[in-house]
């Protein structure tokens, strides 16, 4: 009987220790969710630079099992109103700096910025032109990436559409028409100086590249611009091009996601971007790019722990997969620690409270027996009482083999009124 109930004890404690990692495992799988195998990405305009780097990430989170959907848009602008459109399926977008910010876009955290966006403004002609005003009355390109940034410089310079031609179209065209002699100036969008653009006609001797005088101005008028030199010769050093330096005006880009992205997901993407713009660049040192600030957004605490510390060990060490599923089991393995110790430490002074509590029941119900010996009783009450004691003793055999000098106790009692039974029943038969 008392090894019967041992093994009771054990079953119990076995289905509520599996009840309470089961409890545990449920939570944890509400509240450390395994992140999502896709991530939607809006990139402006198909082919345009934003789609170049997007490319770039996508052949990257492939190789770790996740695949990045490409979402073009009709640019920046369009991607921003996607993005805070809750129902539109856009976790990030790639941006031009300057074009919205917290105020505007609260629900949207930084990965940082990412590189500078020079814009390229490519003009015929063999006299040097160093400023915007001289843009007035002629023929002018825009690509539409760049529309809105430009078109208030262009405005600070006098230079609209009252007095100069002004078309939007996109970089292919523009370079085409400044090539065949059908435009004046042309305005591409940010991209790298090898760009498929920018390379073509920074080597065509009919074509200049407009060295802005008044950049450190403009950088202080729009503080979301910067400037930044093209060294001489460094797109061809034989030929020397360009044969002098050159002063631009730039942006930066940036990659913005939903706050409620998955934590693994920002991680995955923040590793992606300083793999993709942490080298050395024409416009950059090695390590400049992913930034850890951004002035219009709050960087994403997931990327800037990775950006300072790197790689956690988890993630060092297990593919991204299995990460969810090994946070889950620490957590569950701490939950289960924090809650067995203390039973391990009061377990035995329970144990003790509730065996105290079973056995004084059984005395309780002795007492009862023996306060009805007091009394005038018959053979039927008598035979009563000798059934309730034997049901006591019947209880206090299945008292555990280790605390025998509780059951030996009992036992003793039990016997005496026992005896005192027997003495009662056989003084009422004579």
């Amino acid at each position: 009987m008392g090894i019967w109930t041992q093994k009771q004890h054990v079953l119990r404690v076995l289905v509520a220790m599996l009840g309470l990692v089961s409890s545990v495992w449920l939570a944890l799988w509400y509240f450390i969710p395994a992140p999502p195998t896709t991530l939607t990405m809006a990139v402006g305009f198909k082919g345009g630079a934003f789609d170049h780097i997007a490319e770039r990430y996508r052949e990257r989170l492939a190789s770790r099992k996740i695949a990045l959907n490409l979402r073009y848009t009709e640019g920046v602008f369009d991607s921003v109103k996607l993005l805070n459109d809750p129902n539109s399926g856009i976790d990030a977008a790639l941006l031009f700096a300057g074009i919205t910010n917290r105020e505007s876009a609260p629900n949207l955290v930084s990965l940082g910025r990412i590189n500078y966006a020079p814009y390229w403004i490519f003009y015929r002609g063999t006299r040097p032109v160093d400023r915007l005003t001289d843009l007035k009355g002629k023929r002018v390109i825009i690509n539409p990436a760049v529309r809105g940034v430009i078109s208030p410089l262009l405005n600070l310079h006098g230079v609209n559409a009252t007095n100069t031609p002004i078309q939007v179209s996109p970089g292919v065209v523009a370079s085409k028409a400044l090539v065949n002699g059908e435009a004046d100036f042309v305005f591409l969008p940010p991209q790298e100086m090898d760009g498929h653009e920018v390379l073509p006609l920074l080597r065509n001797p009919d074509i200049r590249l407009l060295n802005v005088a008044q950049a450190d101005a403009l950088v202080r008028l729009f503080p979301a611009l910067s400037r930044l030199v093209l060294p001489q010769g460094v797109a061809d050093l034989e030929r020397n091009i360009p044969a002098t330096d050159v002063n631009l005006i730039a942006s930066a880009n940036v990659v913005v996601v939903r706050k409620g992205l998955h934590p693994e997901l920002i991680y995955l993407l923040a590793q992606t971007l300083q793999e993709v713009h942490g080298n050395a660049g024409v416009f950059q040192k090695a390590g400049e790019f992913p930034t850890k600030t951004d002035p219009e957004f709050p960087v994403a605490d997931v990327a800037l722990d990775f950006y300072r510390n790197g790689p956690s060990l988890l993630q060092r060490y297990l593919p991204f997969w299995t990460i969810s599923y090994a946070k889950r089991a620490v957590a569950i393995l701490l939950a289960v620690i924090a809650i067995v110790i203390p039973l391990l430490t009061y377990a035995p002074r329970l144990y003790g409270w509730l065996l105290n509590l079973r056995l004084a029941k059984l005395y309780h119900r002795l007492r009862i027996v023996d306060a009805h010996l007091n009394a005038g009783l018959t053979v039927d009450q008598v035979t009563a009482l000798q059934v309730d004691l034997e049901d006591i003793n019947s209880a206090a055999s299945s008292l555990p083999m280790r605390h025998s000098d509780l059951f030996f106790a009992l036992l003793v009692h039990i016997r005496l009124t026992r005896t005192e039974l027997a003495s009662r029943l056989a003084a009422l038969g004579e």
